[in-house]
């Protein structure tokens, strides 16, 4: 990998350990044609990550909006990391196409998709926690996704968008809406899944995720913006 100065000007930090954050852009996939030369994708930092992420915006959200329950914080923080929020980031920040992958994989679209780009934040994010510390990872994040808070919190997107597109379907259609199962990729420890939400026969929108759940809830988002246009 030889952008390592492109990727750090890009993300406003410069690393100690460029192999650190050279790992957090290889997926699995590569490893399979680069057998030797790479021995770890980037799925142990996207673990870290993930963690890392939830901790810095549990924080934020805690202190910001001390009249909130429980329940109204667990949403907001859900609606801040979800797939496509971190997707969003990671395409604003430009870091898809540094992505090492499998010709295949590329080939199918894999720099764009949504889960992907998801994992790579938080891959990133991990490595920035190992390589700087919990200020700097924290100070990434005001920089990015703290931004977009308030923006949630006012429009109430945090509120579950199943129930809202249920509601919005059955007012405006007279029908409730179902979800069917499109595709499932990857090894059973790893799926992802893309669901679509359909009303009647007609699949009106697709959400990603790493657990029926989660591409439910993409979808549901996905349907909400559709039928508010």
């Amino acid at each position: 990998m030889e952008n390592h100065k492109e990727i750090e000007n890009k993300l406003g930090i410069e690393f100690k350990n460029k192999d650190l954050l050279e790992r957090a852009f290889i997926h699995r996939s590569y490893i399979n044609e680069n057998r030797g030369k790479v021995q770890e994708n980037n799925e142990r930092l996207e673990f870290l990550g993930d963690a890392v992420l939830e901790l810095i915006i549990s924080a934020k959200i805690y202190t910001k909006y001390q009249n909130k329950s429980e329940g109204d914080l667990t949403a907001i923080r859900s609606a801040v990391v979800r797939t496509e929020s971190l997707a969003s980031q990671s395409r604003e920040l430009g870091l898809g196409e540094y992505l090492l992958m499998s010709r295949g994989e590329e080939e199918s679209g894999g720099k764009d998709k949504d889960f992907l780009l998801a994992n790579l934040f938080e891959a990133v994010l991990g490595a920035i926690y190992l390589d700087k510390g919990y200020s700097e990872a924290e100070n990434f994040i005001n920089r990015t996704l703290v931004l977009k808070i308030e923006k949630i919190v006012n429009e109430e997107s945090f509120i579950d968008p199943k129930t809202k597109v249920q509601e919005v379907i059955q007012s405006k259609y007279k029908e409730t809406p179902t979800y069917e199962v499109i595709k499932e990729e990857g090894p059973d420890h790893d799926k992802y899944f893309t669901i679509g939400l359909k009303v009647g026969n007609k699949v009106i929108a697709e959400g990603y995720g790493s657990s029926k759940q989660k591409a439910e809830e993409e979808a549901a988002k996905k349907a909400l913006e559709i039928l508010n246009k």
